[in-house]
């Protein structure tokens, strides 16, 4: 019999979906990342670790849609947790349906109690309000706005498009379409329009602040009862079951920047399978806005260029609901050919 306890790793995680999209959440076994701020840990996990992220979120243990969450130990010292988000093919800078499935799992984990807690991203910290109910979530995002406005890109077979760059802890190209076309029974269409965008703004060289890759593309339209619904692609290649948390912010800070959205005012998002999440925004105080350049949106960026990029920044807050789904152990068998999962 093989001598199996030194070789086979397990890797502790709890799932969880938000608004239809999954989480999940490593609370032992993964990488040594060391010490340093979450950015840094966040860089030596990409650099020296990468196979633990296919082995945890890829299949044949996880999927495309996955998205996976690493539990660390936060530098900030007010905050319940520090987390690391990734998916199938690389890291996030924030994500805001993982954040919502953090902090319910975090209660289902009994670490955390109703009320008002922070949580550490590589993009900085978030403030979060647990519901009494262990579900329901809202958390203030960082800093978000619009780039640019009315952006025209030639896309291969299906001619110019135009949309918006903006910021939302990642960065979207959001385009206007009409409702009827958001829906799902036009996913296979939606699909092609989107991953046609995304090589178009590629092969273009239209990017984000500071060069930046724009890695998500949301399609949007107004709509009833609610106020909007969208369609987001991610970087992997599938699309949002949730409204996006990041998706949402992104799209708040649009309608802030054009005058159609009010400070405090309450604005639904629908996604495509029928869940919602809910958003709201308040100005930076004067204090807030002096310390910017802290928030882990562009740190090789001083404040003038960044206020100057952005044209004014607003603090997003989500509020959506999340369900804890399983607790299992990943088996790390060096002898599995897809031991670090089947690459994409």
């Amino acid at each position: 019999m093989k001598d199996t306890v030194q070789r086979v790793e397990r890797i502790s995680v709890f799932d969880s979906h938000t608004a239809g999209e999954p989480t999940r959440l490593v609370v032992s076994g993964g990488p040594d990342l060391g010490k340093g701020t979450l950015l840094q840990r966040r860089q030596r996990f990409e650099n020296e670790f990468d196979h633990y992220r296919s082995a945890i979120v890829n299949e044949p243990r996880g999927s495309d849609v996955m998205v996976g969450a690493l539990l660390c130990k936060p530098s900030a010292p007010d905050c319940v947790a520090g987390v690391i988000f990734f998916n199938n093919v690389g890291f996030l800078g924030m994500c805001g349906h993982g954040a919502i499935g953090v902090a319910v799992t975090l209660a289902h984990l009994g670490r955390i109690e109703p009320g008002k807690h922070r949580l550490e991203t590589p993009v900085g910290v978030i403030g979060f309000d647990l519901d009494e109910d262990m579900n329901r979530v809202t958390f203030e995002n960082i800093p978000s706005y619009r780039y640019r406005t009315e952006v025209a890109v030639d896309v291969p077979g299906h001619g110019q498009v135009v949309g918006d760059i903006a910021w939302g802890g990642n960065w979207f190209f959001l385009v206007r379409r009409e409702p009827d076309e958001i829906r799902p029974q036009h996913l296979d269409d939606l699909l092609l329009l989107t991953r046609a965008i995304r090589q178009a703004l590629e092969d273009q060289g239209i990017t984000g602040h500071a060069g930046q890759t724009i890695d998500h593309v949301e399609l949007y339209c107004e709509t009833s009862p609610v106020d909007g619904r969208n369609f987001v692609l991610c970087p992997g290649g599938q699309w949002d079951r949730s409204p996006c948390g990041t998706g949402t912010c992104a799209r708040t800070a649009c309608l802030a920047a054009s005058g159609k959205l009010e400070p405090g005012k309450k604005w639904r998002q629908e996604s495509i399978i029928g869940t919602h999440f809910e958003t709201r925004y308040r100005l930076p105080t004067e204090s807030e806005l002096k310390s910017l350049g802290n928030l882990g949106i562009a740190h090789d960026d001083s404040l003038s260029d960044y206020v100057a990029a952005s044209g004014g920044v607003i603090l997003p807050s989500i509020t959506g609901t999340a369900s804890v789904t399983s607790e299992t152990q990943l088996i790390l068998d060096p002898e599995d050919p897809f031991c670090y999962g089947i690459p994409v």
